[in-house]
């Protein structure tokens, strides 16, 4: 049995997804929309490593001889994994989106809409689960864990099942206090209606027509006067 190999994998993994659910946590603490544009980024970036070492374990156990435990140390965290995968990642991208829509003014500070869309239950829960489940596959790679039929695995999963449900409260609990924080202007600033703009008659009146000049009679020429003396 390659138990150093198999902590290695092991160890590896959870590392990544330790790491991923850290960042993850940090999302919502983002001041400006570059630093969440960069955080969500990172955070993809580490998803994508955590994928890869999953992918890795089958494969560099199958090459290696003898008996191995890490694959049945990577199955626990499958399905949360596969969670991240299909909707954590979705949410992540929307976030790299909405940030980079301020890259003509990177240090906006985060809009109270983008801030919550980051403390969100299903971006950080997946990860952090994710990363509580390779811990647990750390004792099943060492031998120390047999799976199936341990005492201890049952105890272990009861534990790691209570965490998961105190992570989704405090996510849920910090999503929903966010969501205020968005609402709260319109709740503080009631919508009043426009004042209505009272325009006053004014009469015009019509100016009288300017009299045309009348011309003067012409003077009678020289000779029609001698003709009439």
């Amino acid at each position: 049995m390659n138990t150093t190999t198999d902590l290695i994998l092991v160890g590896t993994l959870a590392a990544v997804w330790l790491t991923a659910g850290l960042l993850a946590d940090t999302l919502p603490a983002a001041r400006t929309a570059r630093e969440l544009r960069r955080r969500a980024g990172a955070l993809s970036t580490m998803v994508g490593a955590g994928v890869a070492v999953f992918l890795a374990v089958p494969v560099i156990t199958g090459l290696l001889p003898g008996e191995s435990a890490a694959p049945s140390a990577a199955l626990l965290p499958a399905a949360p994994a596969l969670v991240v995968v299909t909707v954590t990642a979705r949410r992540l991208t929307q976030l790299r989106r909405g940030a980079g829509t301020f890259a003509t003014a990177p240090l906006t500070p985060v809009p109270p809409a983008l801030r919550a869309a980051a403390a969100h239950p299903l971006v950080a829960t997946p990860l952090q689960v994710t990363g509580l489940a390779t811990l647990i596959g750390i004792p099943i790679a060492a031998g120390i864990v047999e799976v199936p039929g341990a005492d201890i695995a049952g105890i272990v999963l009861t534990v790691t099942g209570l965490a998961v449900l105190a992570l989704a409260i405090r996510h849920a609990v910090r999503h929903s206090r966010l969501n205020l924080a968005v609402l709260a202007p319109i709740g503080r600033r009631r919508l009043r209606p426009l004042p209505v703009t009272q325009q006053r008659a004014e009469a015009y009146a019509a100016l009288p027509d300017e009299p045309r000049p009348v011309a003067a009679p012409a003077a009678p020429a020289a000779h029609e006067v001698d003709l009439a003396a």
